[in-house]
Parts: structure tokens; sequence; C-alpha cells
């Protein structure tokens, strides 16, 4: 079995850190393994990567009845900063692709992650949302005349609900 994180295979990938095998060294494996926790519904080792002072507001039961009834399509990684083998902090931007109730979505975070006792945990994360969509055209307001050409006002012509 492939990893879903888009590692080669499962059993050399992210299974030895969800199996407790292993610990990941670095927040991105830390997160890329938690991508592979939700994509299987183990809520256990969601939890147990969530740093303790925020671990309390997970819901588990809605957490995982959504990864559940979620199909997950893939993740990318965008950026890592920091979390060296010397650093106590990282973060790591990326977006989870992934269909819900038959409608495609993705959910583009920046997260925060600590390390203490030489372990990396998920502190918390901030949705970022897509780029601005940029107007290719000046924008044609309700009386301007209609850039369709016919003679109308946009708000009689093309504007018209």
């Amino acid at each position: 079995m492939s990893c879903p994180c888009g590692g080669t295979d499962l059993a050399s990938c992210c299974g030895p850190f969800l199996t407790g095998e292993k610990i990941p060294e670095t927040p991105e494996l830390l997160m890329r393994s938690r991508y592979t926790a939700f994509t299987l519904a183990n809520m256990s080792y969601i939890i147990e990567t969530h740093h303790p002072k925020t671990s309390g507001g997970v819901d588990r039961e809605n957490t995982e009845d959504w990864a559940k009834e979620s199909v997950w399509k893939g993740l990318e990684v965008l950026e890592t900063r920091g979390g060296g083998a010397d650093e106590k902090e990282g973060t790591v931007e990326f977006i989870a692709h992934f269909n819900y109730h038959d409608e495609d979505q993705t959910h583009h975070e920046l997260s925060s992650f600590v390390k203490e006792d030489g372990r990396w945990f998920y502190l918390d994360g901030k949705v970022r949302k897509g780029q601005p969509v940029k107007r290719e055209s000046p924008k044609v307001g309700r009386n301007d005349p209609c850039p369709c050409q016919s003679g109308k006002k946009f708000k009689k012509c093309c504007g018209a609900s």
C-alpha cells in the first residue's frame, strides 16, 4: 500500500510513526504522519501527537466521523520553516485535498509545532485562505454602458439578474 502522505509505501514511510516504532524527527514528518492518520481515521495518533496544552480542544467523535466520511485525495507540502535538530519550533504550510459528501474540498493550513523532551507536537494551525482573485478587466458599474456593446446600461443588459 502506498503511503497517503505521498511517500513510497506505508510500511516504510508513515507506518512506523503510527505504530509507535519510530518518532518523527521533524515537523514535516509529523505533519505527514498526522495526515496519514486522518486518512486512516487513527484518532489515537492524532490526539497523541497533539500538544497537551491544546489536545483538549479536539472533538474526537466528530473528527473521527469526518475523517471516515472523507475520501482523501492527496497532500501538498508548500513550505517548511524551522524544525531542525537543534530547534524547538517549526511550521509547515500544506494543502490537504479530500472529498466530503461528494464535494471536492481543500484544507490549506499553516501548522505550528513545538519540540519538548526530544519529541515534536502539533500545537495549532491557522487556516489559510486562497489567493485573492485578480480582475482581468475593469469593473463595470451598474449604470455604465454594457461591455457587450448593446447600447444599453449594464444593469439592463448583461448585469440583469
